[in-house]
C-alpha cells in the first residue's frame, strides 16, 4: 500500500495538503464571487480558478509561477477562441480538432506538461456548449482570467509561506519509498519468496524510487538558504548515501539460501532489513511532522544471532568442515548491514542538527542533479513527423474528438457532447497501457460517483448535506489524482454533478445521461487507442543505447574514484544519477509493455535481465567502495590499483563493444595509462592483504555481469529490431 494511503501518514502527506489547498482556494474564490455577484459570474470565475489549480503541484517557486501563469494565459486564449466560434457549428468543429491536436503536442515537454494539456482540453470542452455574442465572450474570458489570476496569487502566497513544509513532505515521500525498497530487499532472505519475482518487484520499484528522489532533488537542491533548509539538505544527502550502501548489500542470494537454509542467521538478516525499513519510516514520519527523529529500534538481538552463527561457522572451519564459503558470505553481509545501521543512525542525527548554512558541495553546479526542461517551440516542431510517438498520439486525440463530436450530434436523446469529449481526453493517454488503466478507472469511478450523487439527491437532498459532499469531493479530486485515479474519478463526478444541480437544478435523468455519455466516450477512446499506435517495443533500441551509454560513463567515473584519481565524488554522483534515470525510463517502458496486447511484447525476459544486470554493476561498484573504505588503513594501494586498472579496461571495453553493436562508437580506456597511474602510488601495506578475497570476488562479478549485459543487449536487438 502507498504510504500516503495509510491513515497514520495520509494527513501529513503533500497529497492531502494539495487537496486542502485546492479545495480552500477554489471554494473560497467562488464564495467571494457569489457574495458580490450572481451564479453565472461565479461559475466563470470558478472555472478559471479550477483550470489554474490543475497546475498546482509541488515545484520550486519560480517554476511554479511560470507553470501556473502559462495555464492562465493559454486557457484564457482557448476560452476566447472557442467561445467566439461556438455559434458556428462547422467552424467550432474545426477549431476543437485543431486545439486538441496542438494541446496534445505539448506532451513533448515531459511530465510537467501533462496537467497543462489536461487543463487546455478541459476548458476547451467546457466552453464548447456556450453560445455567446462577441461581447459576452470577452466578458466571460475576462471573468475566467480573473479567477485564474486569483488562484495563481493564492497558490503562490500559500506555497511561499509553506515552501519549507513542502520540501519536508516531498523528502519524506522519498524516504518512505526507500523504506518500501528495503522491504522488498528483506524478502530476498526469506526462502518462501521466489528470487526472480523479487528481482522483478525490485526493478519496478526502483523506477518509482528514482522518480521520488528526483522530485526531492528538484525542490531541495535548487534553493537551500536558511537554517531550516540545512536540515532537509542534510537528510537528503544522507538518504542518497544510505541508498548506495543498500545497493552494496546485493549478493548471491541463491548461494546464501543454500549455505544458510536452516540457519537462524537468514531470519536475522531478514528481520534486520525489516527493522531498517521501519527505522527509515520513523525518520520520514518525523520529517512530515516537522520534528527531530531519534532512533528507538534495537538491532542487537538480530546482530547477536548473526554473531553466534559466525562463531559456529568458524568452529566448523577450524574443525576442517566445508563452511568457509558460508562464513565469508555471512561475514560480508554482517559488515554491510552494520554499515547501513550506522548510516540510519546518521540519518536520525541529520534530522536533529540545525546548521547556520547548508554546506553541500560548496561552489558546485547543482544543475546536473536537477530536472532540465526546455520549453521551446523548436522542440515541438521537431516532433512533426510520423515516426514521433507524440505526433501520432496528437493525431489520435484529434481524430477521436472529431468522432466523439459526430456521435454526440447523432444520439436520439439530449446528449451532452462536452461530457463525451471530456471522457475521451481524460482516457486517451500517450501509451496504450496508460489508456487502458485510465479507461478502467474512469468508467468505474464515474459509475460509483453517479450512484453516490443519486443517493444524495434522492435520500439526503438537504443543503447542508449537499454542500458537505461538494466540499469533500472538491478536496478529494486533486488529493488522489496521483495516488488512486479511480478515487479522483469518483470525486470529480460527484463534484460536477452536484455543481450542476446547484447551478441549474437537475434530475436523476441527467445522471443517467452522464453515465451513457461516459460509456460512449470510453468506447471511442478504446477504439482510437489502436489507431496510429506507438507500441513500447518500438522505443526499446533507443532506450537500450541510452542505458549502455550512461553505464559506460558511470563506470569511467566509478573507476576514477576507486583508483583514487578523483578525490571528489561529485562527478561519480552525477553519472550514477544519469544511469539510474536511464534504467528507470527503460523499466517504465517494460512495465507499460506488459500491459499491452501479447502480440506487441518483445524480449520481455531479456529486457528484465538486462535491467537487473545493470543494477548489479552499480551494486558491485557500491560494494567495492565500501570494502576499500573499510580497509583504508592497510590497503596495498599499488597492487589494488593495478587490478582495478585492468578491470576498468575490461569492463569499459565490454560495454563499449555492446554500444557499438547498437550503432554508437565510444572511446576506449587506455590500460597503459591506468597502469602508469598505479605505479605512482607507493604501497601502504603488505601484499598479503586480508581484503584480497572480497575485492577479487567483486571484480570478477563486475566483469561477469558486464559480459551478461552484452549478451542480453544483443538478444534484445535480435528480438526487437529484426522481428
Amino acid at each position: 500500500m502507498h504510504y500516503a494511503l495509510s491513515p497514520r501518514t495520509f494527513f501529513h502527506s503533500h497529497y492531502f495538503h494539495l487537496g486542502l489547498r485546492f479545495g480552500a482556494g477554489l471554494i473560497g474564490i467562488v464564495w467571494l464571487t457569489l457574495a458580490t455577484s450572481d451564479m453565472a459570474t461565479a461559475m466563470s470565475v470558478g472555472i478559471g480558478a479550477l483550470c489554474t489549480a490543475l497546475m498546482d503541484m509541488p515545484s520550486p517557486l519560480r517554476h511554479k509561477f511560470n507553470e501556473m501563469l502559462s495555464a492562465v494565459l493559454l486557457c484564457s486564449v482557448v476560452t476566447l477562441l472557442v467561445s467566439l466560434c461556438a455559434p458556428y457549428f462547422w467552424l467550432l468543429i474545426g477549431v476543437l480538432v485543431l486545439l486538441s491536436f496542438c494541446a496534445s503536442m505539448m506532451v513533448v515537454y515531459g511530465k510537467k506538461s501533462m496537467p497543462l494539456q489536461l487543463a487546455t482540453l478541459f476548458i476547451m470542452t467546457m466552453s464548447m456548449e456556450h453560445h455567446m455574442t462577441p461581447m459576452q465572450a470577452l466578458v466571460h474570458v475576462g471573468l475566467f482570467t480573473l479567477g485564474g489570476v486569483a488562484y495563481l496569487a493564492y497558490a503562490m502566497a500559500i506555497s511561499w509561506v509553506l515552501r519549507h513544509r513542502i520540501k519536508q513532505q516531498v523528502l519524506a515521500e522519498a524516504l518512505f519509498e526507500l523504506a518500501a525498497y528495503i522491504d522488498i530487499k528483506a524478502d530476498f532472505y526469506d526462502t518462501r519468496y521466489n528470487l526472480t519475482e523479487q528481482f522483478n518487484k525490485l526493478v519496478r520499484h526502483q523506477a518509482l524510487l528514482a522518480d521520488r528522489q528526483q522530485a526531492s532533488r528538484d525542490l531541495i537542491l535548487r534553493a537551500h538558504q536558511n537554517r531550516k533548509d540545512a536540515i532537509v539538505v542534510q537528510v537528503h544527502v544522507h538518504m542518497l548515501d544510505l541508498y548506495e550502501l543498500i545497493l552494496s548489500t546485493h549478493t548471491d542470494y541463491a548461494q546464501l539460501r543454500v549455505h544458510l537454509a536452516d540457519s537462524p542467521a537468514l531470519i536475522a538478516l531478514r528481520d534486520l532489513a525489516y527493522k531498517c525499513a521501519r527505522d527509515i519510516e520513523s525518520v520520514a514520519y518525523a520529517v512530515t511532522r516537522k520534528k527531530a527523529s531519534y532512533q528507538s529500534i534495537s538491532y542487537e538481538p538480530e546482530l547477536a544471532a548473526i554473531e553466534t552463527e559466525l562463531a559456529e561457522l568458524q568452529r566448523r572451519v577450524d574443525a576442517g568442515k566445508p563452511a568457509q564459503e558460508a562464513l565469508a558470505v555471512l561475514r560480508a553481509q554482517r559488515n554491510k548491514v552494520r554499515a547501513i545501521i550506522n548510516m540510519v543512525g546518521e540519518l536520525h542525527v541529520a534530522s536533529q542538527k540545525v546548521s547556520d548554512s547548508t554546506p553541500f558541495w560548496l561552489d558546485a553546479d547543482m544543475q546536473p542533479f536537477l530536472s532540465q526542461q526546455r520549453y521551446e517551440l523548436q522542440v515541438m516542431l521537431s516532433h512533426f513527423r510520423m515516426d514521433s510517438p507524440i505526433f501520432r498520439f496528437s493525431l489520435r486525440v484529434a481524430m477521436a474528438i472529431a468522432v466523439g463530436l459526430a456521435v454526440g450530434t447523432l444520439l436520439p436523446y439530449s446528449a451532452h457532447s462536452y461530457w463525451i469529449i471530456l471522457t475521451i481526453v481524460i482516457i486517451l493517454r500517450p501509451s496504450f497501457a496508460m489508456t487502458k488503466q485510465r479507461r478502467s478507472d474512469r468508467i468505474v469511478g464515474t459509475v460509483i460517483g453517479c450512484v453516490i450523487t443519486a443517493l444524495i439527491l434522492v435520500f439526503f437532498n438537504h443543503p447542508a448535506v449537499v454542500l458537505a459532499a461538494l466540499i469533500l469531493s472538491t478536496i478529494a479530486t486533486p488529493t488522489f489524482v496521483y495516488l488512486r485515479y479511480r478515487y479522483t474519478a469518483i470525486a470529480v463526478s460527484i463534484m460536477i454533478l452536484l455543481q450542476m444541480n446547484l447551478a441549474a437544478g437537475g434530475s436523476i435523468q441527467v445522471i443517467t445521461e452522464r453515465l451513457v455519455d461516459t460509456f460512449i466516450g470510453a468506447a471511442v477512446a478504446t477504439v482510437f487507442s489502436f489507431v496510429l499506435p506507438s507500441w513500447e517495443y518500438q522505443s526499446l533500441p533507443k532506450l537500450i543505447q541510452q542505458v549502455l551509454a550512461a553505464n559506460l560513463r558511470y563506470m569511467e567515473a566509478a573507476f576514477e574514484l576507486l583508483q583514487g584519481k578523483c578525490r571528489n565524488d561529485f562527478p561519480y554522483r552525477i553519472q550514477r544519477k544519469g544511469l539510474m534515470d536511464a534504467l528507470a525510463t527503460l523499466s517504465g517502458a517494460m512495465v507499460r509493455m506488459l500491459d499491452e496486447p501479447a502480440s506487441k511484447r518483445r524480449a520481455v525476459e531479456d529486457i528484465n535481465l538486462f535491467i537487473v544486470q545493470n543494477y548489479l554493476l552499480v551494486a558491485h561498484v557500491a560494494a567495492l567502495r565500501a570494502i576499500l573504505r573499510r580497509h583504508v588503513k592497510d590497503i596495498p594501494a599499488r597492487e589494488v590499483n593495478r587490478m582495478l586498472a585492468a578491470s576498468h579496461v575490461q569492463v569499459c571495453r565490454t560495454l563499449a563493444e555492446a554500444l557499438a553493436k547498437h550503432g554508437v562508437q565510444a572511446p576506449l580506456p587506455n590500460l597503459e595509462a591506468d597502469l602508469a597511474w598505479s605505479e605512482t602510488i607507493a604501497p601502504t601495506g603488505s601484499v598479503e592483504w586480508a581484503g584480497w578475497p572480497v575485492v577479487q570476488r567483486r571484480v570478477r562479478l563486475l566483469q561477469a555481469d558486464a559480459e551478461k549485459i552484452t549478451v542480453h543487449s544483443e538478444a534484445i536487438e535480435r528480438n526487437v529490431v529484426k522481428q
